[in-house]
């Protein structure tokens, strides 16, 4: 918008974008999808090029022990096993609601809860192998302890010998 001189009430006239959906990208509070962003871009003479190359995430080492040991059980999850996992999932979930406190975890908890209660096994599938922020804190207070043998659990995480 700088090197073309345009405010952002020009650019929203132009493009049809309101002004305070622009002002609050520019300031990080919103993301835009990738044909809203073209359109602001093409009304200052600049195109939207996407480049897709994967991107191994800077996870912490919690989080990635977390991560490949659900990645795991979802090898492991359909409807049927879902369905034979809910009365041990719903058990946890309700231990965990008594010794969580604060957010995100109880949000999480409830989250939990609607996707093991609706079989959602595709949503679940998404938390079990999500590298989002979302799906890494879901982890964080996930029912799903005790699916997987100690030697399993051994041997995803390295620690056999």
């Amino acid at each position: 918008m700088l090197d073309v001189g345009v405010t952002q009430s020009e650019l929203s006239r132009m493009s049809g974008v309101r002004q305070p959906s622009i002002s609050q990208f520019l300031t990080g509070r919103i993301e835009m999808s990738d044909d809203l962003l073209d359109r602001l871009l093409s009304c200052l003479g600049y195109r939207l090029e996407v480049s897709r190359r994967p991107v191994k995430p800077d996870l912490q080492r919690s989080e990635e022990r977390s991560w490949k040991l659900h990645r795991r059980l979802s090898c492991s999850l359909d409807h049927s096993t879902l369905e034979l996992w809910r009365p041990q999932k719903l058990r946890s979930l309700e231990r965990l609601q008594q010794n969580v406190s604060g957010q995100p975890h109880l949000r999480n908890l409830d989250r939990w809860r609607d996707l093991v209660l609706r079989d959602d096994v595709l949503g679940v599938t998404r938390v079990l192998t999500g590298l989002d922020r979302e799906s890494i804190e879901m982890r964080e207070v996930s029912p799903m302890g005790g699916l997987i043998t100690q030697e399993e659990r051994s041997e995803l995480l390295g620690l056999t010998g």
